[in-house]
């Protein structure tokens, strides 16, 4: 049966989808506290396996769309994102869902990666600025929608722990019919021999040159504190949220996360003008006053403040991640340019599995007072000291002259 839509739509549905799948548990993860009674540091280990599974995936399969082609991996990456979140759905203890959660992981950067080198390549050379552009925005609305859809069937519907997964096991089979019947293959380099595929699935993380150390080391800073804010929200705020506002549940903990992933990919694509250190600047003081107000709300209990705090850490993680990554485009040169961007994503994937496991165990010992007060005052005192060196570090403003 022929579906209606193009190649395009139906590659753009399944990152949507994939994306849906990565970030969906997160307001969920109370109920499984409670299901299973489970530690805070179990809660948190949940949230880096995923990471550890993209992580790996990053480093190790990075190039495989590059070998066997975009297609290929997109349907074997949607095939992974079924498989694991059929064990989510099924998982019994935390053991299930560890597994489930990492091939989701794995499943969601191929997805990721694939489906931006499936939409560019099929693209003349002219759009390949607006594509780019829309594969942000794709990811973005996956991720968000997720979460939103996790808060909404926790909060409300019966059985959450598996009616949330329905529509992205419905939606990912649909996704997966149209990758296989409606998309056509693109060319892509030879498969070479055993030692060349061996080399390809290396790690590829590169540096640049010793005149541009400094500012790179500054610039992988930018990630990391986005990704640990971020990953504050999507894994922890859902277990203390009682604390902070008077109306609580799954609902207001996947709806900060959906509003955090909005606003970022909105203040990316309208603050593109600004100077590469205007934005790493407010971006840095913006999150550090995000933390001030999550460790004075732990006490106040205000809507109001919770509300504030979220806007400015959206705002921050939006501005960011674009300077950091306008900045390394500005660094890089075509032969080290996806070397360059690996690491500094994987700056990014450390800043979200650091910080969460320190959380986790701090939880366990002293209380989840204690680990959000110790985490936001270790974020506030690296973005206000990384803003410092963002606003007066001599390089960084040499290179956007």
């Amino acid at each position: 049966m022929k579906l209606p839509g193009s190649p395009f739509f139906w590659v753009s549905f399944a990152m949507i989808v994939g994306g849906m799948s990565t970030a969906l548990i997160s307001p969920l993860y109370p109920l499984y506290q409670l299901e299973w009674d489970l530690l805070v540091s179990q809660v948190s280990l949940i949230y880096v396996v995923y990471m550890f599974g993209a992580l790996g995936c990053l480093l190790f399969l990075g190039r495989l769309a590059d070998r066997i082609g975009f297609r290929k991996v997109l349907v074997g990456g949607l095939t992974l994102m079924l498989v694991g979140t059929g064990l989510t759905v099924a998982a019994w203890d935390i053991n299930s869902l560890l597994c489930g959660r990492f091939i989701v992981g794995v499943a969601a950067s191929l997805l990721t990666t694939s489906g931006t080198g499936y939409l560019l390549g099929a693209s003349e050379p002219d759009s390949l600025p607006r594509v780019s552009t829309i594969t942000s925005v794709l990811v973005t609305i996956g991720f968000g929608l997720g979460p939103l859809l996790g808060g909404i069937v926790g909060q409300w519907l019966a059985y959450p722990l598996i009616t949330a997964y329905i529509p992205v096991l419905v939606l990912g089979t649909l996704a997966l019919y149209a990758l296989l019947t409606q998309v056509p293959s693109i060319k892509v380099a030879q498969a070479g021999n055993a030692s060349h595929w061996l080399k390809s699935c290396l790690p590829r993380l590169t540096w640049p040159g010793p005149g541009s150390s400094s500012v790179f080391i500054l610039i992988c800073w930018f990630p990391f504190v986005a990704f640990s804010v971020f990953g504050l929200y999507a894994s922890m705020a859902p277990l203390f949220l009682e604390k902070m506002v008077t109306w609580h549940g799954p609902f207001v903990g996947g709806a900060a996360i959906a509003l955090i992933l909005f606003i970022s990919a909105s203040m990316q694509v309208f603050c593109r003008q600004l100077h590469i250190h205007v934005n790493g600047m407010w971006g840095m003081l913006s999150m550090a006053m995000s933390n001030a107000l999550m460790v004075i709300n732990l006490h106040q209990g205000s809507s109001l403040v919770f509300v504030m705090g979220v806007l400015l850490a959206a705002i921050g993680h939006g501005m960011a991640m674009l300077a950091g990554a306008s900045m390394v485009n500005r660094l890089a040169l075509p032969h080290n340019r996806a070397g360059m961007f690996a690491t500094f994503w994987v700056a990014g994937y450390i800043g979200a599995i650091g910080p969460m496991m320190g959380m986790g165990w701090i939880a366990d010992h002293w209380g989840i007072s204690t680990s959000v007060t110790v985490f936001c005052s270790s974020i506030i005192l690296i973005a206000v000291v990384q803003a410092v060196f963002t606003r007066r570090h001599p390089g960084l403003r040499a290179m956007q002259e």
